[in-house]
């Protein structure tokens, strides 16, 4: 099993043994970084059936009453201007299911993408789309995507997305906690790769 975050404030309070690599922030470290760790622990493609990655971090918080850690169906790349790419002919790749990973999900959709989302416009149209935001998630679900690994990606809400993501530096401490706390309490489905049950924070509402 191996862990993949941000910053290294996310995951303090995991336990020494776990094998945690750190991306740092934004999407293309994410994805390099990740592709890179699995490919260092399993380089054949039979290995990486045995390989479980564990994407942690704190998120952003969309949608009213979305609290504690949640577990997303879905990924977007909220990068991609994906109507205008269809309407030009393309066909973008910019949503990934996690049940295509082994994640059942709680319902949630995580937007990801590599500026901050503190309010305004912004946030109010992302809103419309997805209950969570983040900076790493879509580029972590597509390595393991593209080199078969299953992936099961937790999130704790650590704002609103709004004012308090300025705060995140204070904030990130409960997450921590919060995400030690889960970590332990699915250990054992994580090392046997038994199916993810839905988290217990389901969105109020579909997207």
């Amino acid at each position: 099993m191996l862990v993949i975050a941000a910053h290294p404030a996310e995951t303090a309070q995991l336990p020494p043994e776990a094998d945690v690599v750190l991306t740092g922030i934004g999407m293309s470290r994410a994805a390099a970084v990740t592709a890179r760790a699995v490919l260092e622990r399993a380089p054949s493609p039979a290995e990486r059936r045995g390989l479980r990655v564990v994407n942690l971090g704190s998120c952003g918080g969309l949608r009213p009453g979305l609290l504690g850690v949640c577990e997303p169906s879905e990924i977007l790349n909220r990068d991609v201007d994906a109507d205008l790419m269809r309407a030009m002919g393309s066909d973008p790749d910019d949503l990934i299911r996690l049940s295509e990973l082994g994640q059942t999900g709680d319902g949630s959709v995580l937007a990801t993408g590599d500026s901050l989302v503190a309010g305004g416009p912004v946030r109010d149209a992302l809103a419309e789309r997805a209950h969570l935001v983040d900076m790493e998630g879509f580029a972590v679900a597509t390595a393991c995507r593209e080199l078969g690994v299953s992936l099961r990606v937790a999130k704790h809400v650590s704002d609103d997305a709004d004012s308090q993501a300025l705060e995140w530096l204070e904030r990130v401490q409960i997450s921590a906690r919060e995400l030690a706390a889960w970590y332990r309490a699915h250990h054992h489905e994580l090392v046997s790769g038994a199916p993810a049950d839905a988290a217990s924070n389901p969105p109020e509402d579909e997207a």
